[in-house]
C-alpha cells in the first residue's frame, strides 16, 4: 500500500494531479468564454436576452450544448453583471463547466457555488427537458430560486421552486418550468409519489434529466445510509414494545470482551459469556447470551426462543435493548411534546416527522415513556443512490468532496475536481490540542474562547452532541461571555444566529453542521481582530465533516483560524484509538491539565477516522447492493404501472397473463414423459378453473391415447381466450372493458408490489443467518428475492385475470388508492394519526402483564417505580 502511495505521489509530481490534469484541458473553454466579454458587455438589453432563442434555433438545427457553452457561459455571466451585480470569476466558470460535464466540482466555503450553478443550469436548460437544482433544505431552495432565478428570468428562461408544503397542482407548474429548484428529499419523495399515483393526471414530474447538486456530499454521501420511504398505517399492536421494555431493565449487561462473533460461531469456538447480553458499541449491535435467552423464555412463558413463531418476541427484546444501549438522549435524539424526534448525526437538527425504522422508535417512546405509535406500513422505498442514478446526467458541488472521491466514482461514476480559489486562503489550521480527560479538555475549550473574545474576534465553537452544546453554554454563562447557541433544539432562529456569527466579539456555539450553505460574513472590525476563530470540541468520525467546520473560515481570503480540541476519552479515541497508545500516554505521566503533543496521537487521530469513514462507505456500499435487486423489480414494476396511466391498450398483456397462466398449470399437472393416463386432470381442474372459469376438463378415449401436453394447453387456451371475449361482448363500448383492465391491474399491481415491499424487508432482516452456514447473505438475498419477485409476478398475472372474467357490466369500476400515504420517514410536515394509548395502561397496582400473579409494581415494574 505504502508502495503505490509512493508511485502516485511521484506520478503527480510528474503529470500533477488529475484535478490539475483536467483543469489544463478546460483552460482553452475559459479563454474563450474570458474573451467573449466585451462583445456581450456591448450588447443592448434586448439583444442579450434575445440570445436564449438563438441558442435554441442553433440546437434545432444541429448543434450541441458543447457547441454553444462559451456564448452560453459569457451571456450568463454579463445577465448576472446586469441583473444582480456580480460577475463570476473565472474560477467559477471552471467549476461550472465541470458541472455541465457531469462531474463533482470541489470548491471551499465563500467561493460563490450558488452563482456557479447559473451558467450549466442555463445551458441545459436551453435543450427543454428540465433541470433540477436541488439544495440540501426548503430555505435554500427558495433563496437561490428567487436569487439565481433572477438571471434565468432575464434571459427568457421559466424558473420554479418546489416547497414541503405545495399542493400537487403546484408542484406541476414548478415541474415544468426550465429550471426547477428542489430539495433532495421532495424530489425523490415526487418520483415514488407519481409511482404510486393512479391517474397520469396526478403526477408532478416530467423526466429525471440533468440535475445540479448542491452540497452533494451531504446528499449523496451523508443522507445515503437511510433510503427514503413513504408508509401507510400498520394494524400491529405495540403492547410487546413496553413488555419488552419492562424486560429490559431487568437485563444485566456482560462484558465487552465476552462479545460472540459470526467468525467464532463459523469456527465452532466456545465463548465464555457473562451477564444476559453483550453490547458491541462499534457495530451498534446487542446480542443475548444464553442466560440471557433463559430469562426471556422465563418471561414470556415460551420454551424455545429460537422457534419461528417467536421471531417477533426475539427481535422486539433486541431493540429494546439497543434502545436502552445504544440510543442515547440528547445525542441521537431529543423527546419534546411527548414525542421522540431524531437528531441529525450530521448537522444536529430536529428531524421532524422521520421515524427510525424496524421497530426501534417505537423501542425508544417504550424507553421514554412516551406514546408508542403503530409502526407504519411501507408503500414505496428508494435509496438515493439508486434514485439519483436514473438521471441521464447528474453533477455536484461542495466544499468538500475529496475524502469521499472513491465512493462518488465507484458508486455514482462521477470524478471529483478541486477548482483552485479566487483569492489565497489566508486561515491557519493549527495542531491538535489534545488532553487526557474530557473535563480538562472543555475547561481548555472555555479558556481559548474567553481568550479570542477579549480580542474582538468572533469565535465558532462546533460541537458534535446537543449535550457538548449546552454544557459549553452553561460554562460560558458562569463566565459572563455573551453566546448564541445553535442546535437542534433551537434550529427554528438558525438564520438569524448564523448572520451573526461574524460580527466582532460574538460567540457562536453551534453543532457542526448547523447553518450550512449560509456564508459568515466578517465585519471589519471582525476581519482586523484576525477573523474568524473555529474551534473543534471534538472530532468528528469522517474527515470530511472536521474540513467542513474548519472551512466556515477564511472565506474569499478573509483572515481566520481553527483548532480542534480532543480529548483521550473521546468517544473516538475511546473506541478506534490503539489501547497501546493510551498506555503509552498513561505512562507518560503528563500532568493534569496539560495539552499532550505527540506525532504518533495525530496518526492515531487520522487512522481511526480512515477506518470509521471506510466502514461507513462499506455501511452504504452494502445496502446499495442489497437495494439494487429490489431497484430491478422497482424498474420492470413502475414501467408496467406507467403504460397503465398513460392510457396504453392492455388486452394484449392481458391475453398473454391468460396464456401464460394455461401454460403453468398444464406444466405443474403433467409431468415429463407421461401419458395422459398419468395427467392430473383432477388437480388441473382444481386450479386452473379456480382462477379461469372453464368447464371440467373431460378427455375421451381417443384423447387419452394420443393427446399430447402441447395439444392439451392449446385447447385450454383457445376455451380460455373464447371466454374473455365473451366476457368483453357483454360491454357495449370496448373502452368499457379496456378502462376495467387497466384499474383491475393497476390495483392488484400495488397491492401485490406493497406486499412484496414487506416481504424483502423481512428475507433482509433474517439473510444475515446464512454467514453461519458459510454462505454469502447477499448472494443467499438475490436468489430468495428473484424467486419471490417470480411468485409475485405470476400472483398478478393470476389475480387479475381472475377478477377480470368475474367483472359484471354493472359492477362500479374505478381506480382507487390501495393505500393511503401517511407520512415519509424525512417529511418535515408528515400527517400524524391522532395520540391515542394502544390497549389499557398498566398502573402499578394492575396484575403484571407476565402472568406472575404478582402486582405490576412488586413484578416487572419494580425498577421503574423505584426509579420514579
Amino acid at each position: 500500500m505504502e508502495k503505490e502511495y509512493r508511485i502516485m505521489n511521484l506520478f503527480e509530481k510528474i503529470f500533477g494531479t488529475h484535478s490539475q490534469r483536467e483543469l489544463k484541458l478546460i483552460q482553452p473553454k475559459l479563454d474563450k468564454i474570458l474573451s467573449l466579454q466585451s462583445t456581450m458587455a456591448a450588447m443592448s438589453e434586448e439583444e442579450l436576452k434575445g440570445q436564449t432563442e438563438k441558442f435554441k434555433n442553433r440546437l434545432a438545427q444541429g448543434e450541441t450544448l458543447d457547441d454553444l457553452l462559451p456564448e452560453a457561459f459569457a451571456t450568463v455571466r454579463e445577465a448576472a453583471k446586469r441583473e444582480l451585480g456580480m460577475e463570476h470569476f473565472p474560477v467559477q466558470l471552471i467549476g461550472g463547466i465541470v458541472l455541465h460535464q457531469g462531474r463533482i466540482a470541489e470548491m471551499r466555503t465563500g467561493e460563490g457555488k450558488t452563482l456557479v450553478s447559473t451558467c450549466p443550469a442555463y445551458l441545459n436548460a436551453l435543450a427543454g427537458n428540465g433541470v433540477h437544482v436541488v439544495t440540501v433544505n426548503d430555505y435554500l431552495a427558495k433563496r437561490d430560486s428567487e436569487w439565481m432565478g433572477r438571471v434565468h428570468r432575464y434571459l427568457g428562461l421559466t424558473v420554479g421552486t418546489v416547497l414541503n408544503e405545495m399542493s400537487t397542482e403546484e408542484r406541476q407548474a414548478a415541474y415544468a418550468c426550465d429550471i426547477t429548484y428542489v430539495t433532495n428529499n421532495e424530489l425523490g419523495f415526487d418520483y415514488l409519489r407519481d409511482n404510486m399515483a393512479i391517474y397520469k393526471s396526478q403526477q408532478v414530474l416530467r423526466g429525471l434529466n440533468y440535475c445540479i447538486i448542491d452540497e452533494v456530499d451531504s446528499v449523496l454521501i451523508d443522507e445515503a445510509r437511510t433510503p427514503l420511504i413513504i408508509s401507510g398505517q400498520s394494524g400491529k399492536s405495540t403492547k410487546l414494545y413496553e413488555l419488552c421494555d419492562i424486560l429490559a431493565q431487568q437485563l444485566e449487561r456482560g462484558e465487552e470482551s465476552a462479545e460472540f462473533s459470526k467468525i467464532n460461531a463459523i469456527l465452532g469456538e466456545e465463548i465464555e459469556e457473562t451477564g444476559d447480553f453483550i453490547v458491541n458499541e462499534k457495530e451498534k449491535t446487542v446480542n443475548l447470551t444464553q442466560q440471557g435467552v433463559e430469562k426471556v423464555e422465563k418471561y414470556f412463558h415460551i420454551n424455545n426462543l429460537a422457534d419461528a413463531e417467536n421471531l417477533e418476541i426475539q427481535h422486539n427484546i433486541i431493540l429494546a435493548l439497543r434502545a436502552h444501549n445504544l440510543m442515547f438522549r440528547d445525542k441521537d435524539y431529543v423527546v419534546k411534546d411527548d414525542e421522540v424526534l431524531i437528531v441529525d448525526e450530521f448537522t444536529g437538527r430536529i428531524m421532524n416527522g422521520r421515524r427510525y425504522s424496524d421497530g426501534l422508535h417505537q423501542a425508544i417512546e417504550a424507553k421514554e415513556h412516551v406514546q408508542v405509535k403503530r409502526e407504519s406500513r411501507t408503500l414505496a422505498t428508494i435509496t438515493f443512490q439508486n434514485f439519483f442514478n436514473k438521471f441521464k446526467k447528474k453533477a455536484g458541488m461542495t466544499g468538500t468532496a475529496q475524502t469521499e472521491e472513491k465512493e462518488f466514482r465507484n458508486i455514482y461514476s462521477m470524478d471529483v475536481i478541486q477548482i483552485p480559489t479566487n483569492r489565497p486562503v489566508q486561515r491557519i489550521d493549527l495542531d491538535d490540542a489534545v488532553y487526557k480527560s474530557k473535563k480538562e479538555k472543555f475547561q481548555a475549550v472555555v479558556d481559548e474562547i474567553q481568550a479570542i473574545h477579549e480580542t474582538g474576534a468572533p469565535v465558532l465553537v462546533g460541537t458534535i452532541a446537543i449535550e457538548t452544546s449546552e454544557l459549553l453554554s452553561s460554562m460560558l454563562r458562569k463566565r459572563g461571555i455573551k453566546h448564541n447557541v445553535l442546535n437542534a433544539k433551537f434550529h427554528e432562529q438558525e438564520a438569524a444566529i448564523v448572520a451573526e456569527a461574524g460580527v466582532h466579539g460574538a460567540v457562536t456555539i453551534a453543532t457542526n453542521m448547523a447553518g450550512r450553505g449560509t456564508d459568515i460574513k466578517l465585519d471589519d472590525e471582525a476581519k482586523a481582530a484576525g477573523g474568524l476563530h473555529i474551534v473543534g470540541t471534538e472530532r468528528h468520525e469522517s474527515r470530511r465533516i472536521d474540513n467542513q467546520l474548519r472551512g466556515r473560515a477564511g472565506r474569499q481570503g478573509d483572515p481566520g483560524q481553527s483548532q480542534f480540541f480532543i480529548s483521550l476519552e473521546d468517544d473516538l479515541m475511546r473506541l478506534f484509538g490503539s489501547e497501546r497508545l493510551m498506555g503509552m500516554f498513561e505512562a507518560l505521566g503528563v500532568p493534569d491539565g496539560e495539552q499532550i503533543h505527540h506525532k504518533m496521537l495525530s496518526n492515531a487521530i487520522a487512522k481511526a477516522q480512515e477506518k470509521i469513514e471506510l466502514n461507513n462507505y462499506g455501511i452504504r456500499e452494502n445496502l446499495l447492493k442489497y437495494d439494487e435487486v429490489n431497484n430491478d423489480q422497482r424498474d420492470v414494476i413502475y414501467t408496467e404501472r406507467e403504460k397503465v396511466l398513460e392510457g396504453d391498450n392492455m388486452r394484449p398483456l392481458i391475453v398473454r397473463f391468460i396464456t401464460d397462466t394455461v401454460d403453468n398449470y398444464v406444466a405443474e399437472c403433467i409431468g415429463e414423459g407421461q401419458t395422459p393416463k398419468e395427467w392430473d386432470l383432477s388437480g388441473l381442474n382444481d386450479t386452473l378453473m379456480s382462477i379461469i372459469p372453464l368447464k371440467k376438463l373431460r378427455l375421451t378415449e381417443e384423447e387419452y391415447e394420443n393427446m399430447t401436453g402441447d395439444e392439451l394447453s392449446q385447447r385450454l387456451k383457445e376455451e380460455a381466450i373464447r371466454l374473455y371475449e365473451q366476457k368483453e361482448a357483454e360491454f357495449p363500448n370496448p373502452e368499457q372493458m379496456r378502462e376495467a383492465e387497466r384499474v383491475i391491474l393497476l390495483k392488484v399491481m400495488d397491492q401485490k408490489w406493497m406486499s412484496h415491499i414487506d416481504d424483502m424487508d423481512i428475507l433482509r432482516d433474517g439473510i444475515g443467518l446464512q454467514a453461519y452456514g458459510q454462505k454469502d447473505p447477499l448472494v443467499e438475498y438475490k436468489i430468495a428475492g428473484y424467486e419471490m419477485f417470480q411468485n409475485m409476478m405470476r400472483s398478478i398475472q393470476e389475480e387479475t385475470i381472475r377478477v377480470l372474467y368475474q367483472i359484471k357490466l354493472e359492477q362500479k369500476v374505478e381506480r382507487e388508492q390501495v393505500a393511503k400515504p401517511l407520512a415519509t420517514n424525512r417529511d418535515e410536515s408528515a400527517v400524524r394519526s391522532p395520540k391515542q394509548r394502544e390497549g389499557r395502561k398498566i398502573y402499578p397496582n394492575d396484575p403484571c402483564p407476565c402472568g406472575s400473579g404478582k402486582k405490576y409494581k412488586q413484578c416487572h415494574g419494580a425498577n421503574l417505580y423505584q426509579k420514579n
